[in-house]
């Protein structure tokens, strides 16, 4: 199975791309960036636009995402939602199959603790996929747990599907 993992925001989306049935099973991962010069809208086209580009390279079967789950900055939950609201919408164009997972659960997955802290799941990512090093930005590495928590647990339960 072909995922691919999504961080979402507005300034950066990291995304990762994993293939469950191959034994390296990183593809590829990194970030999709918006300059903040950039009007709202502007941003939005773009991610919507890199975002097709990636439905087109990697041809997913599924698509994991983060869930929002709190905001120090309560200037970016917006501008975050709206970006959250085109990644949804260009996934379901493009795949369809769509689950969402809260920070809890990822790190539950990866870590078999819940309140682990973010080095704990790099270090956890990096080792389940046998990489040299942790991948960065550290907005790739998210996706990649999002895509690495939807391959361990999606057998089990597939009651985060939207």
């Amino acid at each position: 199975m072909k995922i691919l993992g999504i961080d979402p925001g507005y300034a950066i989306i990291g995304y990762g791309v994993i293939d469950t049935a191959k034994q390296n099973m990183v593809i590829d991962y990194g970030v999709i960036t918006t300059p903040k010069e950039d009007s709202i809208s502007v941003r939005l086209k773009n991610i919507e636009s890199a975002l097709v580009e990636l439905f087109k390279t990697f041809q997913p079967d599924t698509v994991a995402i983060e869930e929002l789950f709190y905001f120090k900055n309560q200037k970016t939950v917006i501008p975050v939602a709206e970006a959250r609201g085109v990644i949804l919408l260009t996934a379901q164009k493009y795949c369809g199959n769509i689950y969402e997972y809260t920070p809890m659960q990822i790190k539950q997955a990866l870590t078999g603790q819940g309140r682990a802290e973010k080095a704990q799941v790099q270090f956890m990512v990096k080792n389940i996929l046998g990489l040299k090093e942790t991948p960065k930005p550290d907005d790739a590495a998210d996706a990649l747990a999002v895509a690495l928590t939807h391959a361990q647990t999606s057998p089990m339960l597939n009651t985060n599907k939207i």
